[in-house]
């Protein structure tokens, strides 16, 4: 990239990351009380509602490691992308309307341990302290990953020091994020969401029109392993047959979509049933063509990018296949960096929205459930806001000394999140809007065992100093989520059933009362 194009680049940067600062700032004014900061006072438009969702969950995931998968293997790693689009079909059309009535019907819970706490009429207040330890600790890493991929961005384009690029990353979602509070992270996620899809429908298209030559013919001549036809088959996997397991494990993604806080307080936020309704309709049709292009992307940079080779010796990573697509495009063929620059910004929108929406839900679990909820339960609203804003800026500063490592496995903190977050949370919220004989102690377990689940899955080297995970190649939400399902359903199987007035909110919440 020529010094006048990285100009144009970094112009465009500038613009975008003032702009994300601006909205911050406006939105600042409107938070006068704790459900304003973490839930936008439940007034959140259904399109609003649905691209803040869906862009606060695809992350640099959607833009870098997908297709760099795909470019490197083939469309037999779309098997992931495949459970996700059902998982978010599931989650709109079966948890968002009940999940949202539940809330308010459950003494207006403004987060997800506080509807667990609610839900279960837990005075001793075990089930928030538990979920919101989960939560903290999952998303720390989380959000660690989502600035170091931020970081790497910046590195990638720019060649500036990593360290540089990660602190300037940091400082600007955590500006717009400590001041605005919900609505700045929904109002920008939405800038984000369209900012991707944009990048994601425009850059393969405008490639694979401008290239010269058969596509198939290409793709041989780039070395795919097993031919192109075998690159094509969504059943091969680098020239051989896909595993079964593998299969599982990525269909199992989709999952997570259940246990994922900073998806579901989406659900709780929006205005009334006829925006959830829209919601539903623009979330879904977003992620099917976000994720089907996401996956074209890797197919056509295979060819686009030809003779060069990402991932050999002296080139860039695979997963820099839609930033190297951009560079070829906007700065030499077409000599248009700043629009090059704006489609590069989209990448960053991606795991900003993910990162913004992690620290504010932190925040949330620290000072509405933790502080408001157990440590002082008479705090004022004003207390809370200030504790809020002083757990997001301890929370990045946190993830920020993760993230330092440019080393960090990005893909790996990310699937174990996920997992994590999956298996802890998902059973339970699945069960608790749709069995009413679920009770305090099945929710309790559940939680448990979902979360110890993945930790002993992923972190202990019990198999010849394997973990098991690396020992059987299956993804541990499968176990963890599995685990925690049968745990809930047989532990309040075995104890008392739950209150009558519990049964009765359970019975209201079903009925839209």
């Amino acid at each position: 990239m020529t010094n006048s194009a990285i100009v144009w680049v970094l112009i465009a940067f500038g613009v975008y990351l003032i702009g994300m600062v601006f909205i911050g700032a406006v939105y600042m004014r409107r938070n006068s009380n704790s459900e304003d900061y973490f839930l936008g006072g439940r007034n959140l438009g259904g399109f609003v509602a649905a691209l803040s969702a869906q862009a606060s969950d695809m992350s640099g995931w959607l833009l870098m490691g997908l297709p760099g998968a795909v470019y490197a293997f083939g469309t037999g790693q779309a098997w992931i992308a495949i459970g996700l689009f059902i998982g978010t079909v599931c989650n709109w059309l079966f948890i968002s309307a009940r999940l949202r009535r539940y809330t308010i019907r459950a003494n207006n819970s403004l987060t997800l341990p506080m509807f667990f706490e609610n839900r279960f009429h837990d005075k001793k207040r075990i089930l928030l302290s538990v979920s919101s330890i989960i939560i903290v600790i999952f998303f720390l890493v989380y959000t660690a990953s989502a600035l170091a991929a931020g970081g790497k961005l910046f590195h990638s384009i720019f060649h500036i020091d990593y360290r540089v690029a990660l602190t300037v990353g940091t400082i600007v979602i955590l500006i717009y994020t400590f001041m605005g509070g919900f609505m700045a992270v929904c109002v920008t996620d939405f800038i984000q969401g369209m900012l991707m899809l944009v990048g994601l429908l425009a850059v393969p298209l405008v490639a694979y029109f401008t290239m010269s030559g058969n596509i198939g013919d290409v793709l041989n001549q780039s070395g795919v392993a097993g031919g192109s036809a075998s690159f094509v088959n969504l059943f091969e996997n680098n020239g051989e047959p896909i595993k079964a397991i593998d299969i599982i494990s990525n269909l199992a993604w989709g999952l997570g979509y259940f246990g994922m806080p900073h998806i579901l307080v989406r659900f709780m936020a929006v205005r009334d049933e006829k925006e959830l309704k829209k919601s539903k309709v623009v979330a879904i049709l977003w992620v099917a063509l976000s994720l089907g292009f996401a996956c074209f992307i890797g197919v056509v940079g295979r060819a686009y990018l030809y003779p060069v080779i990402l991932g050999a010796e002296g080139a860039a990573s695979t997963e820099n296949v839609f930033i190297e697509m951009i560079t070829k495009m906007f700065t030499s063929q077409f000599a248009l960096p700043f629009v090059g620059g704006i489609f590069l910004c989209g990448i960053l929108a991606a795991i900003m929205s993910t990162a913004d929406s992690q620290l504010l839900v932190t925040a949330s679990s620290v000072a509405e459930d933790i502080y408001k909820g157990v440590v002082k339960k008479d705090a004022e609203d004003e207390k809370v806001l200030i504790v809020s804003r002083i757990t997001v800026l301890v929370v990045a500063v946190l993830a920020y000394l993760i993230a330092l490592n440019p080393n960090s496995s990005i893909m790996t903190l990310v699937s174990d999140a996920w997992a994590g977050f999956g298996s802890a949370f998902g059973p339970i919220v699945l069960l608790s809007l749709f069995w009413k004989r679920t009770n305090f102690q099945g929710a309790l377990t559940g939680i448990i065992s979902g979360a110890v689940t993945v930790i002993v899955w992923d972190y202990l080297p019990v198999i010849n100093g394997q973990t098991i995970g690396v020992a059987t190649g299956l993804y541990s939400l499968v176990v963890g989520f599995a685990v925690s399902f049968v745990t809930i359903v047989v532990v309040s199987l075995l104890t008392p059933p739950p209150s009558e007035e519990i049964l009765k909110e359970f019975e209201d919440a079903k009925n839209g009362i």
